[in-house]
């Protein structure tokens, strides 16, 4: 009998995810059931559960997976020179977010994997896993602010790092709910609050 390559499964496993999204962005998780997801994907019942144990498994997956072109662009955006001042950062995060929060969008599903993460242990595993990478690339940026005189060398980079990153959940959720917030909005926000870098503040 012929081995699987690790490809054909890693293209099954993106199969059942796309076609979960799907699902979950036009009814949202409670609403879809475990054959819509099979009927969707094309696949059967035995075939998505070889990848998935249950549905929560499966958003939580999403939501991880949604993060890592999201650290990616942070990562390029904090490792240029000169190093963006935090408006241009968020920027540059807030319209990745706007740009994959459409009907379909894999943002979309954010905040339902948040909240299925405190009462599912499986999905916790997932989420915190994305949680702490995205506070990676924040510590790596506050890190930089340090290195560049921007923020004293006694600086508590954790304490700015958790007080930072919560700029981006309140943003998704105004976006996602409120749907008045925008990127540039944001950013203007951020350079008042934080002007390290702004031009008003060199001077």
């Amino acid at each position: 009998m012929p081995r699987v390559s690790a490809e054909h499964l890693e293209r099954r496993r993106q199969q059942i995810l796309d076609a979960a999204q799907l699902c979950f962005a036009r009814k949202g998780f409670y609403e879809t059931s475990m054959q819509e997801i099979f009927t969707e994907s094309d696949l059967s019942a035995g075939a998505v559960y070889r990848y998935f144990k249950s549905k929560n498994e499966i958003i939580a997956a999403l939501a991880a997976e949604t993060t890592v072109e999201l650290r990616a662009a942070m990562t390029r955006t904090i490792r240029s020179d000169p190093l963006p001042t935090p408006a241009q950062l968020v920027r540059v995060i807030a319209e990745y977010v706007v740009a994959h929060s459409g009907p379909d969008g894999p943002v979309r599903l954010a905040p339902q994997a948040w909240a299925l993460a405190l009462v599912h242990a499986e999905a916790a595993e997932y989420v915190k896993g994305a949680v702490v990478a995205m506070r990676d690339r924040w510590t790596e940026y506050v890190g930089r602010m340090v290195q560049v005189g921007w923020l004293p060398a006694d600086t508590d980079i954790h304490a700015v790092t958790t007080a930072i990153i919560g700029f981006m959940p309140g943003f998704i959720l105004q976006h996602l709910i409120i749907g008045d917030p925008d990127p540039e909005t944001l950013a203007r926000g951020v350079a008042t609050l934080l002007p390290y870098g702004e031009p008003a503040a060199q001077t």
